[in-house]
């Protein structure tokens, strides 16, 4: 039980974010950064629909209305996706990819195969 709660206190969320690049599901810290970055892109989005507005250019109030659309639907693409698939713990992903406390035992295993 101290094992789990030291390795979970040792990971921090920049590590946290870049094993969830790696390693095979999405962990917590990782769609936590992807929402945030996906509210920064709709901020700037929505700033430059109303910048366009006030330009009173139609093919470019076109263009960014677009972008906005293509960027909700990925984002309620993703959303969707995960609410199926779910996340996946931090240590989870570390064993995957061979990170875990539990590796040397089983590359023992293997060896004497």
């Amino acid at each position: 039980m101290e094992g789990k709660e030291s390795t979970r206190e040792d990971v921090s969320s920049a590590t946290a974010v870049l094993l969830g690049a790696l390693a095979p599901g999405v962990n917590g810290p990782t769609w936590n950064t992807l929402k945030a970055a996906f509210l920064m892109l709709g901020v700037c989005l929505c700033a430059m629909l109303g910048l366009a507005f006030s330009s009173s250019d139609s093919t470019l109030v076109l263009h960014v209305t677009l972008l906005v659309l293509i960027t909700g639907t990925l984002f309620f693409l993703i959303s969707g996706f995960l609410a199926q698939t779910g996340l996946v713990s931090v240590e989870h992903q570390m064993q995957e990819i061979g990170l875990g406390p539990n590796e040397g035992g089983r590359r023992t295993s293997e060896k004497n195969k």
